[in-house]
């Protein structure tokens, strides 16, 4: 069977443009799927923390919760959604201000090394349950047993005010 012009483009854009549609529901109307959860080990001893403190936990300023228990900075790499929520929301940076940042704080001495770089969440889950110090993000709906999502501002994923997402 030979497809006409009128058929050929009709098959290609009736997708595309369910896909524009679906893309470009208001905010209020999107699946709350795409909120990033912050995870620390189920036995962690943070529970809330409000945007300037996880600021400073990602930025490694905040490098202790308990005089002997470490901070691990658990980050997703490079082309992750997770990630670019994150780098936008948290840190206010691109990625290149990103990898400067860490460069310049290794260089001054200000850190012993970067964040942890993963590449899925999966190995964060991984982590941040055999970490007792660790912290991380993955996608909400991805959280598993032994992690404990942290209240930001006091509000958990799918909170209308929410704001990792």
């Amino acid at each position: 069977m030979r497809l006409t012009g009128v058929r050929k483009w009709t098959i290609f854009l009736v997708p595309c443009l369910l896909a524009v549609f679906c893309y470009c529901a208001p905010a209020d109307q999107r699946d709350t799927g795409s909120d990033v959860a912050i995870v620390v080990n189920e036995n962690a001893p943070v529970s809330n923390l409000d945007m300037g403190e996880l600021r400073k936990i990602f930025l490694g300023d905040r490098q202790y919760w308990t005089p002997d228990l470490p901070v691990i900075v658990i980050v997703r790499g490079p082309g992750s959604h997770e990630r670019d929520v994150v780098l936008r929301v948290i840190y206010q940076m691109s990625e290149l201000e990103f990898k400067r940042y860490w460069i310049a704080k290794i260089f001054r001495a200000e850190a012993v090394s970067a964040p942890k770089i993963v590449y899925s969440d999966a190995i964060t889950n991984e982590l941040v349950t055999a970490m007792p110090g660790a912290i991380g993000f993955v996608a909400a709906h991805d959280v598993t047993k032994g992690e404990k999502v942290v209240r930001i501002d006091g509000h958990l994923p799918g909170d209308p005010e929410y704001v990792l997402r």
